[in-house]
């Protein structure tokens, strides 16, 4: 089996960037959702130290371990939503995480943009490939995120909208989270999902190419 792992060995350049840039992306994501609930009335995340970039705190150990072997990884932040002043509230936490990633494929795009700008074209290929990676890795996180899957954060929003999805059991939401999970690695989803992060992140460096006029 083909192991994330055995980057490390054929391209730690990409092995470190990809981890830095996910560890990263996942921190501020899920610093955005705590942030969001703090301000709209629920301080859970802010009191279990949620307020934060650190990694042990918003992915976990676990999560970390999973990274370092199969280049993918998880993060949460608890959330009491009967704390929150306005029935929306709860969406809004939600989206709040994958609009921070898509920020983020907007800036790292912007940045290699202006990099580019900066060094008359001549910018480092490995530096490029870092920068490519941000932004569609943040890119396919949005995606994948906004998916309408239980424990996803597309659930949350699109059931403020359906509130027939609300009445899922936990064992049902359980099974189509797994069901999810393997439709990643063995249909064309993983690759579909993959391919749209690509095309927005491809869409933001044209975009600032063109506003830059590089």
């Amino acid at each position: 089996m083909n192991l994330f792992i055995n980057y490390l060995v054929e391209d730690p350049f990409f092995f470190f960037a990809w981890i830095l840039i996910v560890v990263f992306s996942i921190c501020v994501h899920e610093y955005a959702h705590a942030y969001t609930a703090l301000r709209l009335g629920d301080d859970t995340a802010a009191r279990a130290g949620h307020l934060s970039l650190n990694p042990l705190v918003q992915m976990g150990p676990m999560s970390l371990v999973f990274l370092a072997m199969i280049g993918i990884a998880w993060g949460s932040v608890p959330v009491a939503i009967q704390r929150f002043r306005q029935a929306w509230a709860g969406a809004v936490v939600a989206v709040a995480g994958p609009a921070s990633n898509l920020a983020l494929s907007l800036i790292f795009a912007l940045l290699g943009a202006v990099a580019l700008l900066l060094t008359g074209g001549g910018l480092s290929p490995d530096v490029q490939l870092f920068l490519r990676l941000g932004s569609v890795a943040n890119a396919v996180l949005f995606v994948l995120n906004m998916l309408p899957v239980p424990m996803l954060d597309g659930w949350s929003v699109f059931s403020y909208f359906f509130p027939a999805m609300r009445r899922i059991t936990p064992g049902q939401a359980q099974h189509v989270t797994l069901l999810l999970i393997a439709a990643i690695f063995l249909t064309p989803l993983g690759r579909m999902i993959w391919a749209t992060g690509g095309g927005i992140a491809n869409i933001f460096a044209g975009l600032c190419s063109f506003v830059l006029g590089v």
